[in-house]
């Protein structure tokens, strides 16, 4: 408690928790205020502040109070009400800080701008209604999708949680106040939202994994630092004194404003905001009350300056405040030296990767014929005309709801179908419609539940036809295309790929530099852009993890750090430039892969003189080994898939189960087997084709030589001398299965 022997001297009272007044920030400024000689500081004790009564605590001419936890703040208000000292922090206005409910509206009526959000109140008399459902829930009317963020109302309350969408992963992350170096966890299986308590949902903005602590001190001063969200890993990452690391970054003239606003709104004087910028807008989440910055010196001048100013112009307002003498010594060269000497030097603007997604297991698909006329596919069609908002585009279904009802809908169609007797009443179309049905079943219930993007549903709409609704004909698609994709994601090799390669990048493109820096400043602002579909989110995410050594789960870092906006969505997927290309190379491999491509090789051999597969080959005088006979190209045995063997009683089949793998690989061996046959004969037939060109060519050539019109006789009695190799060395074509 400072001495007050000198009258001339101003009083400032400094009553909160000793905690917080006896810290090393507080103690820092302090000194600085008092260094001044203009003022006399006296800390209030706890002691005096829980159990004095306020006729008790020292008079001041100036107060510095604020709430922390055990802090009595009616009762300091009381002693402002009797006393009316200057007060920096107006004390009622603390009481909208410790609700988030007045808090956010408060922060609506000033103009400020904030997360979509709803409030959730479930106090007696309160009518709040809420809806959830598997990715999102409804509040009043209103809904909010995952991911969405879950506070409490009260703001001493740090248990905040954030929950995921499905398409992403699911799960949910819980933050808390640090714990060492941890500030949250994630759990994968908690999707389901608290439905005990007042909260407030809003949604979760992607800020690239970082958020702003914006510190202030009066309308005029304020400091910003940037730290690694909590949202990303839950890893603090502190220095080597065991503070938690965090960059000054520069406010724009806009974020200076939202501080003014908030200093004067809230009637405090020095307090704190979180800001998240987030698609070129900075959004306000969270004000606290007295709130200072730890280790900085410079900011400890500023706020013991700018305090002293206040009070000084609230009280004494024709006395000069000093002037705050700087003690940060001037650059000895000036800053743009190089460019003054005329040598103006190039500088690497921003580096751009394009990055394709990691290893994935092979995509599959399956295709179906969906009309009102075939009973099995009818209930698609009514799914169709259900979802669709516009009959005429094509309708994806990815969300977990959309997948669930198609699951039960093809369930449904395998359960009217699942006995005998009714399988006997379908054709041969039908029985096929109905093993794709089952396909589609057993595909959409892999994994127990939808996770993840790695699964989805396309309806394309065909034929339109007349249907009568509400009594009056209209015109509607009469037919669509069902097709089902699933596989396609990305395996453990992928994710170690893109985290290598994230290593590597960072290694080799930014050596020895502070990834919280590189990240948290306008000089380097990473951005990273995917495209909607699951693995190449993932390689991203993967990617992002290693190149910033982050920890934890993909899940958040991919919500957190990765952006899926519709312009680069539109970018990456957009494939315009070579989709002639494309197209040519695909119908070639149509061509070759069906009969018609086999009978245009055969008409190319007939067109050259060559024997068909249909004619038999000629054999050669010399040759002893027949020609083998030509075999069309091998057909794995309907018994190796459950058909029926050949004279066997046709009848539908029953359903199975997916094989083992065991008899899976036994089946892929024999058709291996079957495709080496063919290709052998296939090569024989080549070779066999050769030859019997180069003995006609032969046969012409002795023709022409004996004909009347050459004189090819020799002086020895004009005969004939037949020029003829008795033996040929033909290279066998190379032939690559």
């Amino acid at each position: 408690i400072a001495t007050m022997a000198d009258p001339s001297r101003l009083i400032i009272g400094v009553c909160a928790m000793e905690k917080k007044t006896r810290s090393k920030p507080m103690t820092q400024i302090l000194e600085r205020i008092r260094g001044y000689n203009l003022f006399d500081v006296i800390l209030f004790k706890d002691e005096n502040i829980l159990k004095d009564p306020i006729e008790e605590w020292p008079r001041v001419d100036c107060l510095f109070s604020f709430f922390s936890t055990g802090f009595p703040l009616e009762k300091a208000e009381a002693y402002v009400a009797k006393y009316k000292p200057y007060t920096v922090n107006d004390l009622k206005m603390q009481h909208v800080l410790l609700d988030r409910f007045d808090m956010y509206s408060l922060l609506e009526k000033l103009g400020v701008q904030l997360p979509n959000y709803a409030f959730m109140s479930r106090e007696e008399g309160s009518k709040d209604e809420l809806v959830e459902g598997d990715d999102h829930i409804e509040i009043n009317g209103k809904r909010l999708d995952k991911p969405f963020v879950e506070k409490p109302r009260d703001a001493e309350d740090h248990n905040i949680y954030i929950y995921y969408p499905r398409s992403a992963g699911g799960g949910s992350k819980r933050l808390f106040r640090k714990i060492e170096n941890r500030s949250s966890d994630f759990y994968a299986d908690i999707n389901e939202i608290r439905v005990e308590g007042s909260y407030i949902y809003e949604e979760f903005l992607p800020t690239e994994g970082t958020d702003l602590k914006v510190y202030t001190v009066g309308p005029s001063y304020a400091h910003a630092e940037a730290r690694k969200s909590p949202t990303v890993d839950g890893r603090v990452r502190r220095d080597q004194k065991g503070k938690e690391v965090r960059v000054p970054v520069l406010l724009t003239p806009h974020e200076k404003q939202i501080a003014r606003t908030i200093t004067r709104g809230f009637k405090q004087m020095v307090c704190g905001f979180d800001l998240l910028r987030a698609g070129g807008v900075s959004y306000v989440c969270d004000v606290n009350g007295w709130s200072f910055i730890k280790n900085s010196l410079k900011y400890y001048d500023d706020c013991a300056y700018e305090l002293s100013k206040d009070v000084l112009a609230h009280l004494r307002p024709h006395q000069r405040m000093p002037m705050l003498v700087e003690n940060t010594p001037a650059p000895s060269t000036p800053l743009d030296a190089e460019a003054s000497k005329g040598d103006v030097k190039e500088e690497l603007v921003c580096i751009l990767g394009i990055i394709r997604h990691g290893d994935r297991t092979p995509k599959q698909k399956m295709k179906m014929k969906v009309t009102g006329a075939k009973a099995i596919t009818e209930p698609f069609l009514a799914f169709f005309h259900h979802h669709a908002k516009n009959p005429k585009k094509e309708l994806k279904c990815k969300s977990a709801k959309m997948l669930q009802e198609l699951l039960d809908t093809a369930r449904r169609i395998v359960a009217d179908y699942s006995d005998a007797a009714s399988r006997k009443l379908l054709d041969g179309e039908e029985l096929e419609d109905l093993e794709r049905v089952h396909q589609m079943q057993s595909v959409l219930e892999k994994g127990g539940y939808f996770s993840g993007i790695n699964r989805k549903v396309q309806l394309k709409p065909g034929d339109l036809g007349p249907r009568l609704i509400a009594d009056k004909p209209q015109t509607e698609v009469a037919s669509l295309t069902l097709v089902l994709k699933w596989g396609g994601e990305l395996t453990h090799g992928g994710v170690q790929q893109a985290s290598t390669l994230g290593a590597r990048f960072r290694s080799n493109m930014y050596p020895g530099e502070s990834l919280v820096r590189l990240h948290s400043t306008y000089r380097h602002d990473l951005k990273l852009y995917s495209s909607d579909e699951g693995r190449v989110q993932m390689t991203a995410a993967a990617f992002a993890k290693s190149f910033l050594a982050l920890e934890g789960e993909l899940t958040p870092i991919l919500v957190s750090l990765v952006s899926r906006d519709h312009s680069a969505t539109t970018m990456l997927d957009s494939s315009q430039v070579a989709r002639d290309e494309m197209t040519a190379i695909k119908q070639r491999l149509q061509q070759h892969l069906t009969e018609e491509g086999g009978q245009q090789i055969i008409e190319s051999l007939e067109s050259s003189g060559t024997n068909t597969p249909m004619d038999p080959l000629p054999v050669s005088s010399d040759s002893t080994t027949p020609p083998k006979p030509f075999v069309p190209c091998p057909i794995v045995p309907a018994a190796a898939f459950g058909e029926e063997e050949a004279g066997e009683k046709k009848g539908p089949r029953p359903f199975k189960k997916p094989e083992p793998p065991q008899k899976t690989l036994a089946m892929l061996q024999q058709m291996f087997e079957l495709m080496a046959e063919f290709c052998d004969q296939l090569r024989s037939l080549v070779e066999q084709a050769e030859e019997a060109k180069a003995l006609r060519e032969e046969e012409e050539e002795d023709v022409e030589m004996s004909s009347p019109a050459v004189d090819d006789t020799s002086e020895c009695g004009g005969a004939s001398l037949t020029r003829r190799n008795s033996s040929r060395v033909n290279p066998k074509p190379a032939i690559t299965t």
